[in-house]
């Protein structure tokens, strides 16, 4: 339960939150049907796993699993037993799950993280959204940029490296951990001084951390400092004897220093903690070679690859240490051509090894004498060989995208004889490099010389749909179909132009004789399809499109078509499914279904997979307009504001003085507090079209939030002379005056805007001023009065339901959301807001009845997820509560509530340490909700 509402309005009357954009169909289902058996298993689970008994946890869980596989904690407690077990590969799909049934990512991305960088794959640490540090809390990024620190040096990226370092200290200059991280970094670029000086800080930071006294031994030993070196060792294995990699350096350098029963003891440690560490084994065999035992010596060898050779050579290939023990083993059984990859891998990333003379050798011995001379005095770094053919035909320079190079050929061209097939070459050669105005002169030049040149006409026709000039469109298409009856694709360009008019019998008719004259033209298909999607005639629609499936498997646009079947029919997962499927066919400039991907997961609420399908988009066309705008909206999603700013600074230019489109970007460049930004596309909006309302409107809230009263003034000013009768001026000076702490005089405007053209965007705005005013009666009697006159204005009935609710008033809170919610649209906001006022009133019984079906309209907002758990708590019903609002503190761990509310729950169940740590991070702001004494009254109770 987490307020009176899940969201507040915006002053503006727009809705302030998204719970509606919450809703995820592919997320798990309602929790209605989960089993109090699977959250005992989870409980004992847990309490196994704090005993460190790992396999008997796992055991539980997975018990939990076969009940309910859709549990959240289950699955995140998997994957850090199966993490700590060293089952990264399953650990993997137990934290991917986790993240598909909607853990927030702050809670999975350091195990996550873990997992994909034990399995080798270091690439997708650095490239995969689900990594990027933006919208994380500051602790987490830290941790995640020293891994990507580390990542990127086993990439030899040490510009990276470093950048992801200093980015991480920034956050806190006083953790040991940014001087431990650089350490190895300085090792690696043989820096000792500076090494020393990093580890020297560490040491001053927290002198009795084991890692701290280990790095400190790492950096003594790679300078030769032995002793030094086995007394940090000492004392990291006195404070933390698991310490494996303090273990294995120092049995090294106990065989280095000749102390071979001191190494016997610590070999024979590491074998008991660690039975398949290869390094053991291979310590093994050198303590045997040192003991003249050449039996032991090859028997500890092929221990050695027998570990290793099994494993995927990309789960090793940044474990320089591993590379080279399997390659350096290999080598010493006379394996060269098994040892070779291994030192192949190696040596690209420390070429300055000795291990490099092993490599060598294998190259001359196979005759390779120029390799081996490579590799010995460096290896060089291959070029990345992307060319690009050079042609002199505008056709060729159009096929390959090079469409700027097209049009001053033909440019060229037209100044030796002024040709109409040569203005429409030149017509169609600007469309791609997006010089749109002038494609259009060239090609009406063309078409009107010349009737016959079709394809002018045709272009013309597509850009005229685009720019919303549908009467010259059809126009067109209909002397294309008089000048050419036989012709079916200009009956389907006619279809398609009188269905952008809105006639949709007519673009049916056009339609249905293209097919006529061509029963295979797959475009005609695909829009009659269409036009069956818009009268919903969904299953005449589907079986034309699994028509064309079957034909042309590969058929993007059908697939696309068939999700917006699915869409319709609130088939969420198959709707996903197809535009995925749509997307990994799509050539390089087929945009549409990715485009649809990301605002398809950005309406789910799924911000990470709306950024990676937004990146695969980038990389096919990172200077689409469309693409830019989309990467934006799901970097904002992320939190990347930074990232959104250069997108929609590069979109601002390939828009140029596209009206609608600078609008919005610039209201995408509010939302990324790029509030210059916003002001210049706004600008080049109205250097087009001066009289655009909408982008008046935006750039006065702009200077408005900016500061810049004067300037917001005079313009709103402008829009009510010249608007007398609208709304939109008078709102904006109220928001002025509001901005300027002048609530009377935002009152009076709001007032007159309401007064002059009454909607519910005036009466909300309105209605909030008296609130902030703390006139709520007024308030009250406003949006009661409006709900009187406008039943069906169900925000301002919802807006009257949270002010009741704010104002304790809950009997007509409840009677309120009751009646939005016999509207029938199984609205998740007031379910869950009509439950949280049942419980205040203590029916908790029908609380949970109607938190259950907010559950099953958003069954993975974690909010809603925390209602129904803490009613079931207040019922009794402590199992499947606990189980229900760990998993919502899973998905929201920065909410307060949510974790007072676990923390109650596992006092209650005898959990106290836990509560404790749940309860301290809900107090950890000082806070004066309504909840805030019941959970001062616990921290006092839990002392």
């Amino acid at each position: 339960m987490t307020s009176p509402s899940l969201y507040r309005r915006a002053a503006r009357g727009a809705s302030g939150a998204v719970l509606a954009a919450l809703l995820c169909a592919v997320c798990a289902p309602a929790f209605a049907v989960q089993d109090a058996k699977a959250a005992r298993y989870y409980e004992d689970a847990l309490s196994r796993y704090e005993k460190k008994d790992l396999e008997g946890a796992i055991i539980q869980l997975k018990n939990a699993i076969q009940i309910d596989k859709n549990m959240l904690p289950v699955q995140m407690l998997l994957g850090k037993a199966l993490l700590q077990t060293g089952e990264v590969v399953a650990a993997e799909v137990a934290f991917n799950e986790a993240l598909r049934l909607g853990v927030s990512r702050a809670e999975v991305v350091l195990p996550l993280a873990q997992a994909v960088v034990a399995q080798g794959k270091h690439k997708l640490l650095l490239e995969q959204a689900q990594f990027a540090t933006a919208g994380l809390p500051p602790d987490v990024q830290m941790q995640l940029l020293l891994m990507r620190a580390a990542a990127s040096a086993d990439f030899g990226d040490m510009r990276s490296a470093w950048k992801a370092l200093e980015e991480a200290r920034a956050f806190d200059p006083r953790s040991p951990s940014t001087w431990l991280a650089e350490v190895p970094l300085r090792i690696r670029a043989r820096q000792f001084r500076e090494a020393s000086e990093a580890v020297a800080r560490a040491v001053a930071l927290a002198p009795n951390l084991p890692e701290v006294q280990y790095q400190k031994g790492a950096m003594l030993h790679v300078q030769g400092d032995l002793r030094g070196a086995l007394q940090a060792y000492d004392a990291t294995l006195l404070k933390e004897p698991e310490h494996i990699e303090a273990r294995v350096a120092r049995a090294g350098l106990y065989l280095d220093l000749g102390q071979q029963a001191d190494a016997a003891k610590d070999i024979e440690e590491i074998q008991r903690l660690a039975p398949k560490e290869p390094r053991g084994a291979y310590l093994r065999a050198l303590l045997a070679e040192r003991d003249n035992k050449p039996a032991d010596a090859r028997a500890a060898l092929r221990d050695v690859v027998d570990l290793i050779d099994p494993v995927p050579i990309d789960f090793i290939r940044y474990r320089p240490q591993m590379l080279m023990l399997n390659g350096m083993a290999h080598f010493a059984l006379n394996q060269r051509e098994k040892a070779k990859p291994y030192l192949e891998i190696f040596q690209r990333s420390q070429s300055n090894s000795p291990a490099t003379k092993l490599l060598a050798e294998i190259y001359l011995t196979e005759g390779n004498v120029g390799r081996s001379i490579e590799v010995l005095e460096a290896y060089t770094k291959a070029q990345p060989g992307d060319s690009q053919a050079l042609t002199l035909l505008a056709a060729a320079h159009m096929s390959q995208g090079r469409h700027a190079r097209a049009s001053t050929l033909m440019q060229d061209a037209l100044k030796t004889k002024d040709a109409p097939e040569l203005r429409t070459a030149l017509g169609l050669s600007m469309i791609g490099a997006g010089q749109v105005g002038n494609a259009v002169a060239e090609l009406e030049t063309a078409y009107k010389r010349a009737p016959d040149q079709t394809r002018a006409g045709a272009a013309l026709v597509g850009l005229y749909l685009r720019g919303g000039q549908v009467a010259k469109a059809v126009a067109v298409a209909e002397s294309l179909v008089k000048r050419q009856p036989g012709n079916p694709s200009y009956f389907n360009l006619l279809g398609m132009a009188q269905g952008q008019a809105g006639r949709m019998p007519q673009a049916k008719a056009a339609f249905e004789q293209a097919l006529k004259l061509d029963d295979t033209l797959v475009p005609a298909q695909l829009n009659l399809a269409k036009v069956e999607i818009a009268g919903k005639a969904y299953d005449a629609a589907a079986a034309r499109l699994n028509a064309i499936l079957k034909a042309d498997e590969k058929n993007t646009e059908a697939m696309f078509e068939q999700a917006v079947i699915a869409t319709r029919r609130d088939q969420t997962a198959q709707a996903q499914q197809w535009l995925e499927k749509a997307v990994d066919v799509a050539g390089p400039r087929d945009l549409k279904a990715g485009l649809a991907l990301v605002d398809f997961h950005l309406r789910g609420a799924r911000p990470v997979p709306a950024l990676e399908a937004a990146k695969r988009l980038s990389a096919k066309a990172p200077d689409d307009l469309s693409v830019l705008i989309a990467y934006a909206r799901a970097q904002l999603a992320n939190g990347d504001s930074g990232g959104a700013k250069t997108s929609l600074t590069g979109a601002t230019r390939y828009a140029e003085f596209n009206t609608v489109v600078q609008v919005e970007i610039a209201t995408l460049q509010i939302a990324a507090s790029n509030l210059p930004g916003a002001a210049y596309s706004l600008e080049k909006a109205l250097s087009g079209r001066p009289d655009f309302l909408p982008a008046i409107a935006l750039l006065t809230d702009v200077e408005t939030r900016q500061g810049e009263f004067a300037k917001a003034e005079k313009r709103a000013k402008e829009v009510i002379d010249k608007n007398p009768k609208r709304a939109i001026g008078y709102s904006l000076a109220g928001d002025i005056a509001r901005r300027r702490g002048q609530v009377g005089p935002a009152i009076d405007a709001y007032r007159r805007a309401h007064q002059v053209e009454p909607s519910t965007d005036t009466v909300i705005r309105l209605f909030n001023a008296l609130s902030v005013q703390g006139d709520g009666s007024a308030g009250l009697q406003l949006a009661v009065d409006w709900v009187k006159t406008h039943p069906g204005d169900l925000v301002t009935r919802k807006a009257l339901a949270n002010a009741y609710a704010r104002a304790g008033n809950l009997q007509m809170a409840r009677s309120t959301y009751e009646g939005l919610a016999k509207t029938g649209r199984d609205d998740p906001e007031v379910l869950n807001n009509l439950a949280n006022v049942l419980v205040r009133q203590k029916d908790t019984a029908g609380a949970i009845k109607v938190a259950e079906q907010a559950l099953a309209a958003a069954p993975g907002n974690a909010r809603v997820i925390d209602t129904l758990g803490w009613a079931l708590f207040k019922h009794g019903q402590l199992d499947r509560a606990l189980q229900l609002l760990r998993d919502a503190r899973l998905r929201e761990p920065a909410n307060p509530e949510i974790r007072f509310h676990l923390a109650a729950a596992l006092a209650h169940a005898g959990r106290k340490t836990e509560a404790r740590e749940e309860l301290e991070a809900a107090l950890k702001v000082p806070t004066t909700a309504d909840w805030s004494a019941e959970a001062n009254a616990l921290a006092s109770a839990l002392k």
